[in-house]
């Protein structure tokens, strides 16, 4: 080999290893840190275990999960860590949270595997302002000829959806306890800001074997990063306001929130709904506002309100 032909490689090795550890280095900083850790009801929880607990695979975000009843007219139609839900009325049906646009057909199959027709979804409604959620909405839209509504307070974010370049459509802006109704059916929005500006916790009452439940669909209370006077003004907030909500069914944006997995296996055995729930109701607020405690003390004191 010749001096010039040893130098090239020599080059190109070195390259190819800075590359390498520059991607490394990138996906280590796209991690959150592994700290500080808290224990609730004996399980123990760290930043990055939490959005791991959270996320899943890559697979987990687009395989499909058995669609299945939750309680009423309510049905689960998502992937394995990603939530969508199916409510179901006479005078059509609402979906909350499209999840990737790529998760948009088996979204369309889970809803046929259950009997219903996607054509029939009226209404698309939504979590949070973050692609996993929320990303697909253009598509449905697309697909079934839905109303698009969201808060306010996230509609900036949404409209930087674009996959494909596709606009994000919203059809109506949605403001703090208003209601959507579509025929006997009536959801409230509950601003919950903190993971986004205008994170939305949905309310609503079903029937079942002749008794009321009310139900939240929780938007995640996971504090983003840095934790800014208004970040912390926002989860205060927040927190307060789940745990004045009714509740005997809490369902989440992601299924681990509320431990669908668990609850699935257990309602194919028989016996009592387990997402009748309410002593659980609050487990993931109390997770994530530990956290979010613990994360603030870490905070150097000149940081802090």
């Amino acid at each position: 080999m010749t001096k010039m032909s040893r130098l090239h490689s020599c080059s190109c090795l070195v390259g190819a290893t800075i590359f390498v550890l520059a991607a490394n280095t990138s996906q280590a900083q796209n991690q959150p840190p592994d700290h500080p850790a808290v224990t609730v009801k004996g399980h123990t929880y760290t930043p990055r275990s939490i959005l791991a607990r959270n996320m899943g695979t890559e697979e987990d975000q687009t395989k499909q999960f058995p669609p299945h009843k939750i309680v009423g007219n309510i049905y689960y139609v998502g992937t394995r860590t990603l939530s969508s839900f199916l409510i179901v009325t006479p005078d059509g049906n609402i979906l909350i949270d499209s999840t990737y646009e790529r998760n948009v057909p088996t979204i369309q199959k889970s809803v046929t595997d259950l009997g219903f027709k996607f054509s029939d979804i009226k209404i698309l409604l939504g979590n949070h302002a973050h692609g996993d959620h929320q990303e697909g909405d253009a598509l449905v839209k697309q697909l079934t000829g839905a109303r698009v509504m969201a808060m306010a307070e996230d509609v900036p974010a949404l409209q930087a959806i674009k996959p494909g370049g596709k606009a994000h459509p919203i059809d109506k802006i949605l403001h703090d306890t208003e209601a959507v109704t579509l025929g006997a059916t009536r959801l409230v929005a509950h601003l919950t800001p903190g993971h986004t500006r205008g994170c939305t916790t949905w309310t609503t009452a079903v029937q079942e074997g002749g008794k009321t439940y009310n139900v939240v669909f929780s938007c995640s209370l996971r504090a983003t990063s840095p934790l800014t006077p208004a970040i912390i003004d926002e989860m205060n907030r927040s927190f307060k306001l789940v745990r004045t909500l009714p509740c005997d069914v809490q369902v989440g944006d992601h299924p681990a929130q509320y431990n669908m997995h668990e609850k699935y296996a257990k309602m194919k055995n028989g016996g009592p709904n387990p997402f009748i729930d309410p002593a659980n109701c609050n487990l993931e607020a109390d997770i994530q506002e530990a956290m979010f405690r613990a994360i603030l003390a870490e905070q150097p004191p000149a940081a802090r309100p």
